[in-house]
């Protein structure tokens, strides 16, 4: 059954805080806990699912890799179910108090082993099938390129499966036998005065059992790094920090689990010209102060090249903004552009000849101009 988004089952909005976040998992906990629910099987799954979702909305460290990559971004940090016990130790820690009360058999501890399936005393087989860590690859790209979408070349290095054993991590005729560390129970205990702690064994990792002989290529890990070229599709009207994923181009799972994505962010680079808000593209055109004043036809390159024509009014003033429907970005998964707008800039003029100061002059008497003009409402210059 595929996964539901982590906000969608707890029913609270992306950008709730903790409080929120508890008073929800409280409310579904208390709903669908085992001891009020005896034989439901899809209240014990939503129990799970709802403890699963706390788990990771309430860490925050994990809640900001789930927000920015979903579940990809998951794999490999033990915040992920399936497999059950400690990664779900911070909801029982916050918990506890309410379901040790509840009466109706066992207390929450004895409730949470057994529905998670003991995970405080089974680590993870080594041998279980698991999934390949997802990969990040940045790529800087053009800004032309991305508003009219362009293909690139990327290459990478991930993990594939072991081309020599196919991924066993052994060599040809090789056997397993029984680690003799932990005994083949993949669980070793250690003691430290009262305590008594059991942890996965570290010389099979919980496998229980070892390759008498490695695969001389991936010496039994089961995958070896390769380099790998690909030609991406990238879309037309993508914005900086857009995250393209590519299914299964991640690292290879391990015994028989699929790989990880490679996810892959955009950086675009500045122009020089041009610049964008969301689908409208802006650019600044300079005319002269009699340019603005008599107006004039002037010439815009848009983004793809093409020349286009506009008509200054007269009277033209410092910061208007023209708009040319249609000649923006366009838009992602449907027809049309955004606007382009033309910003002018009427520039004054720091070095006069004397013909030119001369004309100046002349025009100020004819204008009666005084050198202590007095204020005007600041609406007029709206």
């Amino acid at each position: 059954m595929a996964k539901r988004d982590y906000y969608e089952v707890l029913g609270i909005q992306k950008g709730a805080d903790k409080d929120e976040i508890k008073k929800a998992y409280r409310k579904l906990a208390i709903k669908y806990h085992p001891d009020r629910n005896p034989g439901n099987k899809e209240a014990e799954e939503k129990f799970k699912e709802a403890t699963e979702a706390y788990e990771i909305l309430s860490d925050d460290q994990k809640r900001p890799i789930y927000d920015q990559y979903g579940f990809a971004g998951l794999d490999g940090m033990g915040g992920m179910g399936g497999g059950g016990g400690p990664q779900f130790s911070h909801a029982f820690n916050d918990f506890a108090d309410i379901f040790g009360n509840m009466g109706g058999g066992g207390g929450f501890g004895d409730i949470f082993e057994n529905i998670f399936g003991g995970g405080r005393s089974r680590a993870r087989s080594a041998t279980d099938p698991m999934q390949g860590q997802s990969l990040r690859y940045d790529l800087n790209i053009s800004f032309k390129d991305a508003v009219y979408g362009t293909k690139a070349e990327i290459k990478f290095q991930h993990n594939e499966t072991c081309s020599a054993c196919n991924g066993t991590g052994g060599a040809k005729g090789s056997k397993r036998k029984t680690c003799s560390t932990c005994g083949g129970s993949g669980q070793v205990r250690r003691s430290a005065g009262f305590f008594a702690v059991q942890q996965t064994c570290p010389t099979c990792r919980g496998a229980g059992t070892m390759i008498d002989k490695p695969c001389s290529i991936c010496h039994g890990a089961g995958v070896e790094e390769k380099s790998k070229r690909m030609t991406l599709t990238i879309p037309a009207g993508v914005d900086d920090g857009r995250r393209i994923t590519v299914p299964h181009q991640g690292d290879a799972g391990k015994n028989g689990g699929p790989a990880g994505d490679l996810i892959v962010v955009l950086h675009v680079e500045p122009h020089e010209y041009f610049e964008r808000d969301g689908q409208d593209l802006f650019c600044a055109v300079p005319v002269t102060i009699t340019q603005a004043a008599l107006g004039v036809t002037i010439f815009v390159t848009s983004l793809d090249g093409k020349k286009i024509e506009i008509k200054l009014p007269e009277g033209t003033t410092n910061g208007k903004l023209l708009k040319i429907k249609g000649e923006g970005i366009p838009y992602s998964g449907r027809s049309g552009k955004g606007d382009l707008y033309v910003k002018i800039v009427v520039q004054t003029p720091t070095h006069l000849s004397s013909a030119q100061k001369k004309l100046l002059e002349e025009y100020a008497v004819l204008e009666k101009a005084t050198n202590t003009p007095g204020c005007i409402p600041l609406a007029s210059l709206q």
